[in-house]
């Protein structure tokens, strides 16, 4: 069985270390426990890597974090995997740093990235692990807090939540969306 793993963020060496783009670092760390470089592609970098009887391909779009939709569409099609068999990891304002939440399905909750996947599968009934970054930041000041650079406190923390997103990972990989939740929500 295929299974796609989407990590959210922006291109370029300006956004690489940004709370909006933890999707691609965790994708990124990822690789690196696999051993297994991301190559650009279509749309994407794209990598992938055995786990147990899956085939598991990693994408970061290369279409910004707004336009992440028709990225999402063309490697679900390209590669032939339903919907339910991709894991789209995204930051989330709404939960303190280092929280992870996994879900099926849900609302996009003002997050632009994954707005506009649902417009591009016209649904929101894809999975998701939310990757929280906190909210420490002042009124009007989100953009700013977003596209900005992770605090010392926050760096010397990022290996270990980075290292506990691939876990979830795996364990979706090995077991479906309602065992990795059991085991880490």
């Amino acid at each position: 069985m295929k299974l796609l793993l989407v990590g959210l963020g922006n291109i370029g060496v300006e956004y690489a270390y940004t709370r909006h783009n933890v999707g691609f670092l965790v994708v990124d760390y990822l690789a690196a426990q696999q051993k297994v470089t991301f190559r650009v592609s279509r749309l994407a970098a794209t990598a992938s890597f055995a786990c147990k009887h899956h085939e598991v391909y990693m994408f970061k779009p290369t279409t910004y974090m707004n336009d992440s939709g028709k990225s999402v569409r063309y490697w679900l099609n390209h590669l032939k995997i339903p919907v339910e068999q991709s894991l789209t990891i995204v930051d989330d304002i709404t939960l303190p740093f280092g929280t992870m939440r996994l879900r099926a399905k849900g609302s996009d909750a003002g997050h632009n990235g994954l707005k506009d996947i649902a417009l591009a599968l016209h649904s929101d009934c894809y999975p998701r692990l939310r990757v929280g970054i906190g909210h420490d930041f002042p009124k009007g000041g989100l953009a700013d807090f977003v596209l900005g650079n992770f605090n010392t406190k926050e760096v010397e923390a990022l290996n270990a939540h980075l290292d506990k997103a691939c876990q979830i990972l795996i364990a979706w990989c090995n077991g479906g969306i309602a065992h990795a939740m059991n085991q880490f929500n």
